[in-house]
């Protein structure tokens, strides 16, 4: 049977329309879908335009198909079994063949970015997280239609327990019970939303959407030419720049008068072309910021600028951007192939995104994209263009910036979740270094700076109402509500209190102020937000909230100030089977992540059994950092979990739990049609002091966060130790994960009192000597400052007395790695005897025994560092020149100093033992003469003279005597009378012997001589050989 629509229906849907402001149906029931016809059909009426174009959300599978066959079949079947009146079947297939309905499922939600649909239909309301809701409604124009199909409600209060997808991810295997307080939270502000209506799938509007009793038609505020005032203006200066080339044709293309202005702006710069100055552009999601640097860039190329970079976080990022360079250049009578080309990407990840556009009508000039990353390849650049610069890293971005012009876009608030440090930090520097001063002489202090906010939407009217709800909802539009501390307290005066979550999303008035500070810290103090950090701070049942408040006047009715927020998960409590089986199969499940990582990195089972809790933000008041504050919040939750805090509570005491609220008594009381909503009353007190709260059981606190020296010397400095540093750094921010564990006091585990560790130990010491490995390979191009923070060697040991251990490990360096060429090497270099490159060999060795503590020798930072540098981290001299910012010769002036002091140590210790073992030619012993050359010779004197006088007195032996015997007496006689007798009384006689004898006996003589000399050059031969 037919059934007249609610004129209020109608009305609304007109009224939005001619206010270009954007409409909400929330339609409840089984049948919702046949709903869809008519509300697109009230719409069409309403537009002069074409028939609005309709985007389908979906989860996996769509209950009708959008294929023209399929979809056939499909209604055929749910006729046939009564789902599907036939009399609405053919107006939906009708609406599915005629409308231009593009279906798109949640998952692949960012291919939808940056299009204009005029009907957004989401369905599955199980699957939705703040993220795809902002996604997706971001994407209706003004006077569109946001419609969200909910399945059949006994009430609509039982949103409040219904299981969402995202719960999956929030539990852990001790804590399972995922509460829907986000759902909540959704409820009640739709409520309060001008813009939206709740129905059943008949078109009754629910008691809800009281609101929809007072609606009546709006006027439109429009001239005799159908102009608003705001239209009015830019058509005014669109007339007034139209004869000015190249402002006028650009001009031409903007569509609010704030993106005109920004134009102009931008192109006041360009046209100075002095290339020192820096222009901000800031505004909210949908207000044409894209667009505004596309047209400046075609401005850019018709003022003869010859290479542009254009940077973000992804090419896919910059589709607007380029889409509005050829919009430009085209306006600008370029013709594309005959005066310019685009070139695509070929990486199949990015969807064949622009990259880069080349345009040769004049000169060769380029747009080309560059990765955040990549900055160090900017040369002959005259204008840089960064497109979301609050999504790259700060430092990343102040690395861009140089002598040339750069214009930066960034969103301050939206879906995307950007952060605020940019406008924050970055901005409120460039603005002070453009204020001229007589002592800034700096490389930018020169330097112009602008910045120019886009307020008006380009989607939209201004003050849309679902807009103002959205941002409402998910805390997006937190420029304003960082308030202004009235009275810095002393750290040591503050407190830290629990936030019960169940009061904070109850959506009570206090609560939503409260809550909206709190979020307001986050986006001040973390460079990366998301809207759904929303959800998991409301839903996830392992989650808490601190907030840190000075002293509290109870006299003053008001909220005191936030000067920091900290969110803790608890983890651990997982079962040793359940870490068993992680590690036999290779795979962590989902949470609990410093538990399963570090049962992975020191394969572990014990670990995963104990309790601890992760920090996962901790963000400080704007106004108050660096006082203390962030300490005092740390030191107060460890105090906390280690039961410092608490009173003495007795035994039989119930733990304090936030208390379960039914939720659900509107449903058996009273149907849809009847029900009211309204926030839920005797909630518990929202902020509870730690002294009133029993603290869990904890062994651990533990943080993971992006390795940087000023984080990393925060949480050294409150005695968390690392044992994790990813090898990988992230392709987003450039740094690499760290994790961070602080053991706390507890009778559970058996600890050594002098160990300051704790368990974690072996387990430190374990990652130090893993560290120290990569540091050649993984983490070579990591800071040298940071590296030696994370390593944390000791280098001063000016109150180290040596000990035999000492000896003994230096001894075994000695004996395993060093030989005794090495240390005649690395004698001769400490003696400037030869270059450094002989010993180079030897630095990484002589590095590593001594960063790992085993070679106790002072060294200054300087010498330290060179050593680190060269040793560890393998890197040239030049390297370490640029990386430490002295000259060359005084590196290697502490190289030296340093290889002096390591070798004198060494030679201390062991030098005489290397003498020994160094080989040697054999030595001829020349021991000195126990006698003199005198008393010696004296000695052989009297030898000869004892041998004389014993010959002289020894017989005559008469062999001897023989030889001179006179054979015959005759003979005698006649040499008597034939010779004179000389006056001596001689005479000769002649011998009896015959001749044979003589010569027999001079050849005896002869060969005894020969035999002598024979013998002598035998024996001198032998010698020689």
């Amino acid at each position: 049977m037919r059934k007249k629509v609610d004129e209020r229906i109608r009305t609304m849907i007109e009224n939005g329309v001619r206010q270009r402001q954007r409409s909400m149906f929330v339609i409840v029931g089984d049948k919702s879908r046949d709903q869809i016809v008519n509300l697109n059909y009230m719409l069409t009426k309403s537009r002069v335009k074409s028939r609005p174009s309709v985007l389908w959300c979906y989860r996996d599978k769509l209950e009708i198909s959008s294929h023209k066959k399929k979809r056939g079949k499909q209604i055929k079947k749910l006729m046939q079994r009564g789902l599907l009146d036939p009399e609405k079947a053919d107006p939906f297939s009708l609406f599915m063949e005629t409308s231009d309905i593009t279906y798109c499922l949640y998952r692949d939600s960012e291919r939808v970015l940056g299009n204009t649909f005029g009907m957004c239909i989401l369905q599955d309301f199980e699957a939705l997280t703040p993220n795809l809701l902002a996604r997706t409604i971001e994407t209706v124009e003004g006077g569109g239609l946001i419609i969200l199909l909910l399945r059949s409600l006994s009430s609509l209060t039982s949103l409040y327990t219904m299981v969402m997808d995202v719960h999956e991810r929030f539990r852990t295997e001790s804590h399972t019970q995922a509460a829907a307080r986000f759902n909540e939270r959704f409820l009640l502000s739709i409520a309060s939303c001008k813009a939206c209506v709740v129905m059943d799938d008949e078109l009754n509007i629910l008691p809800i959407s009281s609101h929809m009793k007072f609606i009546q038609p709006v006027t439109n505020n429009e001239d005799s030419e159908g102009l608003s005032e705001r239209e009015r203006e830019l058509k005014e200066l669109k007339d007034q720049f139209r004869e000015d080339f190249p402002v006028g044709p650009l001009i031409g293309k903007c569509c609010t008068m704030d993106q005109g202005k920004a134009v102009i702006n931008f192109l006041d710069s360009i046209l100075d072309k002095s290339l020192r100055s820096t222009v901000a552009l800031l505004a909210a999601r949908g207000r044409g910021k894209s667009a505004a640097l596309g047209l400046a860039i075609a401005g850019a190329v018709a003022a003869g600028y010859s290479n542009i970079f254009v940077t973000a976080p992804s090419p896919e990022n910059l589709k607007t951007l380029f889409d509005f360079v050829c919009k430009g250049i085209n306006a600008l009578e370029y013709k594309e192939h005959l005066h310019y080309d685009v070139m695509k990407s070929a990486d199949p990840e990015l969807k064949k995104a622009t990259i880069q556009i080349n345009v040769y009508k004049q000169h060769r000039q380029t747009i080309q994209y560059l990765k955040p990353n990549d900055h160090g390849k900017l040369s002959q650049v005259e204008l840089l263009v960064i497109d979301e610069a609050a999504a790259i890293p700060l430092p990343i971005v102040k690395s861009m910036l140089g002598p040339y012009l750069v214009f930066l876009s960034s969103t301050v608030n939206g879906y995307e979740g950007t952060g605020r440090s940019l406008s924050l930090k970055l901005l409120q520097q460039l603005e002070s270094q453009s204020q001229p001063s007589v002592q800034s002489n700096g490389p930018n202090s020169s330097r112009l700076f602008k910045k120019i906010e886009l307020n008006e939407s380009i989607r939209y009217a201004s003050g849309d109402p679902v807009e103002t709800w959205l941002n409402d909802l998910l805390c997006l539009d937190l420029a304003n509500s960082i308030p202004n501390i009235s009275r810095l307290p002393h750290p040591k005066e503050c407190d830290l209190y629990y936030v019960n979550r169940d009061t904070l999303f109850s959506y009570h008035k206090e609560s939503e102020i409260f809550l909206q500070r709190m979020m307001a810290l986050y986006v001040a103090s973390h460079y990366k937000n998301s809207p759904n950090d929303m959800q998991l701070m409301a839903d996830a049942p392992a989650h808490h909230l601190f907030v840190l408040l000075g002293p509290v006047d109870e006299s003053k009715n008001q909220l005191p100030d936030i000067l920091c927020v900290i969110q803790v998960c608890l983890e651990g409590q997982i079962s040793r089977k359940s870490a068993m089986k992680s590690l036999s199969e290779g795979r962590s499940p989902s949470g609990d992540q410093i538990p399963w990582k570090f049962c992975e990195q020191f394969q572990d089972n014990v670990f995963p059994s104990l309790s601890g809790a992760r920090i996962v933000r901790i963000a400080v008041h704007p106004s108050a950092l660096r006082l203390g504050y962030g300490s005092a919040a740390i030191g107060l939750l460890s105090r906390y979990y280690e039961g410092q805090m608490r009173r003495l509570f007795d035994d039989d005491e119930e733990e304090t739990e936030e208390p379960d609220v039914k939720i659900a008594e509107a449903a058996e009381k009273a149907s849809l049609l009847e029900e009211t909503i309204k926030p839920r009353a005797n909630l518990p007190p929202l902020l509870v002091h730690l002294h009133e709260r029993r603290p869990e059981k904890l062994h651990y606190l533990g943080v993971s966060f992006g390795l940087t020296q000023e984080l990393f010397r925060f949480w050294r400095k409150h005695n968390f130790y690392p044992f994790y540093v990813g090898q990988i750094p992230s392709a987003v921010t450039g740094e690499h994960t760290c994790m961070v564990l602080r053991p706390l006091n507890s009778d559970d585990i058996e600890v050594s009192e002098s160990n300051k560790h704790g368990f974690l130990d072996p387990f430190y010491q374990d990652f130090r000597q893993r560290f120290r490995r990569l540091l050649g390979t993984s983490f070579r191009h990591l800071n040298f400052k940071l590296a030696m923070s994370v390593l944390a060697s000791k280098i001063d040991y000016s109150n180290h007395e040596p000990s035999e251990y000492d000896n003994n490990s230096t001894s075994k360096l000695l004996e395993d790695m060093l030989s005794p060429h090495d240390m005649k090497r690395l004698e001769a270099y400490s003696n400037n005897l030869v270059d450094y490159h002989l010993i180079l060999d030897l630095v990484p060795i002589l590095a590593h025994q001594y960063f790992s503590e085993r070679l106790p020798v002072s060294l200054h930072g300087a010498q330290a560092a060179v050593l680190f540098c060269l040793g560890l981290q393998d890197k040239d001299i030049g390297t370490v020149k640029e990386e430490l910012g002295i000259e060359r010769e005084q590196v290697l002036s502490n190289f030296i100093k340093t290889m002096k002091k390591l070798y004198g140590y060494l030679h201390n210790i062991a030098g005489k033992k290397i003498e020994t073992t160094l080989p040697r030619l054999k030595e001829i012993e020349m021991p000195p003469l126990s006698k003199s050359m005198d008393e010696d010779l004296a000695e052989a004197a009297k030898e000869v003279e004892e041998q004389r006088r014993a010959a002289n007195e020894a017989p005559v032996d008469p062999k001897i005597l023989q030889k001179y015997a006179i054979g015959d007496d005759n003979e005698i006689d006649k040499a008597l009378q034939n010779t004179k007798v000389s006056a001596s009384g001689i005479i000769s006689v002649k011998s009896n012997r015959t001749k044979t004898d003589k010569k027999d006996k001079h050849k005896e003589t002869g060969k005894s001589k020969r035999k002598g000399t024979d013998g002598g050059r035998s024996e001198l031969k032998k010698k020689r050989s």
